[in-house]
């Protein structure tokens, strides 16, 4: 394996290559907290974390699915009371021009959803209890 080469091409939007294979990362966020995404999935690095009761700041429950990073709300997909599936998407976001789903991380029941099509809301803002 080479090393990748990555390039800048945009603010927030970078060109990395390695082995002959082109992907583009989107990235977001002040210095001390970063937003990635790449190929699907959202990533978080945080280099001056908060402390754990931070986590559900804005009234986020422990089986609260949250926004990874500001957006658009797009779509939501499920209602109370529904019946979801492992990977099954229950909101899709927008942010930065790109698609976020938001996957059940588990067989589980809806319990509230907190979020409607077209609003805006925060990095860490509570879309979904499941239960």
């Amino acid at each position: 394996m080479s090393a990748p080469s990555v390039t800048r091409t945009a603010p927030g939007t970078y060109r990395v290559e390695r082995d002959g294979r082109t992907e583009v990362v989107y990235v977001a966020g002040s210095a001390g907290d970063r937003w990635a995404f790449w190929n699907g999935t959202v990533f978080h690095r945080e280099l001056n974390p908060q402390p754990p009761s931070a986590l559900h700041a804005g009234g986020a429950a422990p089986g609260s699915l949250v926004a990874p990073m500001p957006a658009t709300v797009v779509k939501v997909l499920v209602q109370p009371g529904m019946r979801v599936k492992l990977g099954h998407v229950l909101v899709l976001l927008e942010a930065m021009k790109m698609e976020l789903p938001i996957r059940a991380p588990a067989d589980a029941v809806v319990a509230a959803v907190h979020c409607r099509d077209g609003e805006l809301v925060g990095a860490g803002a509570p879309l979904v209890d499941l239960q």
